[in-house]
């Protein structure tokens, strides 16, 4: 058995080969940032269950492996590319095989004019000042090492920019595709999307696996929402369960700007998101809706955290878990509300239902607050489906699995029902359904 170098060191040594292989993007002003970004990770520590912001979640499991960066050019299947669109989708489709934009699998619908939808690398190597001023910084590496792995080996990701006033009526839909290797590899996507003023958009992030293969998945995503603009996004994560994926999305939010999040995530070994949003003027709204679906010994880990630093702002946030067999769930989500947030109203809840006596989770919403004339509450529950509903449904001639179906869909409805997309709804019911075998009622 070949013998396994240390994660950082690994690293490291590849971060030559990645040097070698970018020609002429070796002088850019990003290059500078990945060798400044290198020397961060190669000084930072990885994370032990001794760090409180990841007491619950062990990543030793993913450091018993070296991941290859991936080759170009790799080709994908219509039939793989199918399996994952929306029935009845209407959308922007914009494809990533291995993290890297697939032009020829990707289909843009008729856009607004100066709307750009399409690979950070080209909005990089065209000198972009939208990459100048936003790129990186929202999610710093200095703290970070997974960050800073990222920023390191940028090479590709989406980018999306939408000029003042625009409105993108279809969805933007995100296939972030790993594809079957005979090498362990790791993909991470560079994600940027910025919604100009009074603009709207609605972003779906997609991350899917070809085969059952080992890989990594380590995603940064930055988020502008500028002032009285509306950003809709949706993250779906369904890679295989051997895979391990590591996500940041960092949120910058300006005046009276909308943004909802909707996560759902029923793959992954490893599943690790951190979800951060910052108020940066009054009047603006954040929501953060959660649905996690685990199973065997998966483990899926949100920590959020929505910074109220300005007065006269709202935000909403709803975790549910569904949990099976020995699977685990790290819910740590925080409110801050500093000293000049007046007038904040902040809700926050994460609900779990435990399949089986050996699923377990780990639960801690928190408020931080400085200000005294807010509206804050929060809470959490853990326990089991509802005896009596279950019994209730059995007068009605219900057998014992579409009852309990009929329990685990209305659970989490709140969070499904709360997408805009029909399609998308559909598609995550249809998951629901597969795994709990839902009867049909007459």
């Amino acid at each position: 058995m070949e013998k396994v170098i240390e994660f950082k060191e690994w690293f490291a040594r590849n971060f030559e080969s990645f040097e070698n292989s970018l020609n002429g993007d070796k002088d850019s002003e990003l290059h500078k940032e990945r060798k400044k970004a290198i020397n961060v990770f190669k000084n930072l520590s990885l994370p032990t269950l001794k760090d409180e912001e990841w007491k619950y979640t062990n990543i030793s499991p993913l450091l018993k492996y070296n991941f290859s960066l991936p080759e170009e050019g790799v080709k994908v299947s219509k039939s793989l590319l199918n399996k994952f669109q929306f029935e009845n989708e209407k959308s922007n489709l914009v494809v990533f095989v291995n993290g890297q934009y697939s032009k020829v699998n990707s289909k843009l619908l008729n856009l607004p004019a100066g709307v750009i939808i399409g690979s950070i690398s080209d909005a990089i190597k065209n000198d972009s000042d939208i990459i100048k001023k936003h790129f990186g910084n929202y999610a710093k590496s200095d703290k970070q090492i997974f960050t800073a792995l990222s920023t390191a080996f940028t090479r590709d990701g989406a980018y999306i920019y939408i000029p003042d006033g625009k409105i993108i009526a279809d969805p933007v839909h995100l296939l972030f595709i790993t594809t079957a290797s005979e090498s362990k590899i790791i993909t991470q996507p560079r994600n940027l999307f910025v919604a100009g003023k009074n603009s709207q958009v609605t972003i779906i992030e997609h991350f899917v696996s070809e085969s059952d293969n080992i890989h990594f998945t380590n995603s940064v995503t930055e988020i502008v929402a500028d002032e009285n603009s509306v950003v809709d996004h949706i993250k779906l994560q369904e890679e295989n369960k051997n895979s391990f994926h590591i996500a940041r999305m960092e949120v910058d939010q300006e005046r009276n700007s909308n943004f909802v999040s909707h996560s759902f995530s029923s793959g992954g070994a490893i599943t690790r998101n951190d979800f951060n949003a910052r108020f940066n003027d009054e009047g603006g709204e954040c929501t953060l809706n959660g649905l996690y679906l685990i199973e065997d010994n998966q483990l899926f880990d949100a920590h959020t955290l929505i910074d109220h630093a300005k007065p006269n702002c709202n935000s909403h946030e709803h975790y549910k878990g569904i949990l099976e067999d020995h699977s685990k769930g790290v819910f740590n989500g925080k409110v801050l509300v500093r000293p000049d947030a007046q007038k904040t109203n902040a809700f926050q809840q994460n609900n779990n239902i435990l399949l089986s006596e050996n699923a377990n989770v780990n639960t801690k919403p928190q408020l931080e607050i400085f200000a005294d004339d807010v509206k804050c509450s929060h809470g959490a529950t853990i326990g089991q489906l509802d005896d009596e509903a279950k019994f209730y449904l059995k007068t009605r001639g219900i057998g014992e699995e579409a009852a309990m179906s009929i329990l685990i869909h209305a659970f989490a409805s709140d969070v499904i029902k709360s997408i805009k997309i029909e399609s998308v709804r559909d598609y995550l019911e249809n998951i629901l359904t597969e795994r709990f075998n839902q009867q049909q009622i007459n």
